[in-house]
């Protein structure tokens, strides 16, 4: 992989110091020419907790919430390059909490993106879900709305801008906090797992290929694409008979907002959508540019396909699933 763009660049991530951050930086480090990693989160305890896991010179901390605009702008003051990972997702606590998700979620983005132009940062790229497609509950549609803050921004650097703001939009990723595998190692030694249906499937993602698709989408991004990684789907019930097959299996039923099975692409955006190798790229509907996108001579996503966990073409049977979830 080419990271000489990175080269004496300094890169912020917001909301640093969750999963994501701590991959992002392990995979950042390992790039001796980069100039500074700044994290970019409002938990003290966990940036401490990081600051005694992480001992490199380049790493800076820096407290701060989203949602507060004149902190952003005095961060990305002299940034090059911005992975705003930073939200609210726990859809449960969210429902109880509507108002907070749009203050982080959908505010908290816009704030990124103003202060992201105001400082004219090179690059922006925002971490989005599989739940902002054909959202069912306020965090997916909180997404949603952040995805189009960040799509729509690239109309607004005027002449004279020259900050780029694109997505990247994934399933489930093993081993992340609060994801299935730590459910199960919780609920293992029970001798029962709770199912929620067997006819649930979700799209599955390891930690390395997706730091891979952030830092290659970075290199080629040119400002309004979605990133959306080329990933496989497993039934749930297949997961928990491979990470407990000792376990007997509850089914305790669909909550609620909880999709049956996950979409990455949808028809409507299928049309727009070119492969990349790693990953599709959807290109913008609406383009800031007059010039064609460097990525319009890509092989066109297959058009017998829709990219929902479900389908023939990403559903894995049973016996693949352990290739799957080993990390």
């Amino acid at each position: 992989m080419d990271n000489s763009f990175l080269k004496g660049k300094t890169i912020l991530v917001t909301g640093g110091t969750g999963t994501f951050g701590h991959a992002f930086v392990a995979k950042l480090l390992a790039i001796p020419d980069i100039k500074k990693i700044i994290i970019f989160s409002r938990d003290e305890f966990k940036q401490s907790v990081m600051q005694n896991e992480v001992n490199d010179a380049r790493v800076r901390y820096f407290l701060g919430d989203v949602r507060d605009l004149p902190r952003l702008d005095r961060a990305f003051n002299g940034v090059d390059i911005v992975v705003h990972a930073a939200a609210l997702k726990q859809v449960p606590a969210l429902e109880y909490n509507p108002l907070e998700a749009i203050k982080t979620n959908v505010l908290g983005t816009q704030n990124v993106v103003d202060a992201a132009l105001d400082n004219n940062v090179e690059k922006v790229l925002f971490v989005s879900s599989d739940k902002a497609v054909q959202p069912v509950n306020l965090y997916g549609a909180s997404k949603l709305c952040a995805e189009r803050l960040v799509i729509a921004a690239n109309a607004y650097r005027g002449a004279k801008g020259k900050t780029k703001f694109s997505v990247v939009r994934y399933g489930n990723v093993i081993g992340s906090r609060g994801s299935i595998v730590e459910l199960v190692a919780k609920q293992k030694h029970t001798g029962v797992l709770t199912l929620t249906d067997e006819r649930m499937t979700r799209f599955w993602i390891k930690v390395d290929n997706v730091m891979n698709v952030i830092l290659t989408g970075l290199g080629v991004m040119e400002g309004g694409e979605i990133f959306v990684p080329k990933m496989n789907s497993l039934k749930v019930v297949d997961v928990l008979k491979t990470l407990a097959p000792n376990c007997t299996l509850k089914t305790v039923g669909v909550r609620p907002g909880e999709k049956m099975h996950e979409i990455l692409i949808t028809e409507y955006e299928a049309r727009r959508a070119k492969d990349l190798g790693l990953f599709y790229a959807i290109l913008p509907e609406f383009s800031a540019d007059q010039e064609p996108s460097v990525h319009a001579n890509k092989p066109n996503f297959p058009v017998n396909s829709l990219y929902v966990s479900n389908h023939k073409d990403f559903l894995l049977p049973l016996e693949k699933a352990k290739e799957v979830l080993e990390s």
